[in-house]
């Protein structure tokens, strides 16, 4: 209680009420399409991945504010102040993935103690959110992640979207692609010698390393999961 007391401490009565309210109509939008177990359980999962991201960084002593959600685009958290460098950046963009991985663990194993068709798929959905965001290229989680590495990777992560855009068609992953380019723009013009560069992109071998297993190894996981779910949903609604 003390924490959650703590963690609670300067939010305003309008960013609980705004926060609340979108994740409300995120559920009803969701309902409608999927049923009410669908919509309660995907966005649960959402908020469940920005609750890491929102304590990520308040560990790191940021002002940031309670996630806002919008349906079939996601949810996000406004971080109102800007990370000091780029591990501390990596590490509340790791954040949200990992707590949202084990979200949907839970609900993959509640699926199959239960056999939950349900549950199972919010397992999936849940899996395919979380590989999803990490694609490496800003904003993504992905971006923010290997940005420790290098922000060169980002160039690496733009014709990905493309191409996941170009096998699915979804309007929103063009949008994505649109609103990431000057980030792009930036991982090509990066110089790795600029004084602000060398300040912010600091970072031990060790570190680096660190977060390149953590990132390859979280990906290498969520492909498995996602592989393994998506064959047995089919027998699922069998």
């Amino acid at each position: 209680m003390k924490t959650l007391t703590l963690l609670l401490t300067g939010l305003k009565l309008n960013q609980i009420l705004l926060s609340g309210g979108s994740m409300l109509l995120s559920v009803f939008t969701y309902a409608l399409l999927y049923g009410w177990g669908y919509g309660v359980g995907f966005v649960g999962l959402l908020l469940l991945h920005e609750t890491g991201h929102f304590l990520a960084a308040r560990q790191q002593g940021l002002n940031v504010g309670l996630p806002t959600f919008l349906p079939f685009v996601g949810a996000w958290i406004e971080l109102k102040e800007q990370p000091r460098d780029a591990q501390t950046e990596a590490w509340i963009g790791l954040a949200g993935p990992l707590l949202g991985t084990i979200a949907a663990l839970a609900c993959y194993y509640l699926a199959r103690l239960t056999d939950s068709s349900l549950l199972l798929a919010c397992s999936y959905s849940g899996f395919v959110l979380n590989l999803f965001n990490l694609i490496p290229l800003h904003p993504f989680d992905g971006g923010r992640i290997t940005a420790v590495l290098s922000p060169r990777l980002w160039l690496i992560g733009f014709p990905l979207l493309l191409g996941i855009f170009i096998v699915h068609a979804n309007p929103l992953l063009l949008f994505m692609a649109l609103i990431s380019f000057p980030q792009v723009v930036k991982a090509w013009r990066y110089n790795p010698d600029a004084p602000e560069n060398q300040v912010y992109y600091a970072a031990s071998l060790g570190v680096r390393l660190e977060y390149a297993f953590y990132y390859l190894a979280l990906i290498l996981f969520l492909a498995l999961m996602c592989q393994n779910v998506h064959e047995m949903l089919p027998a699922s609604r069998r």
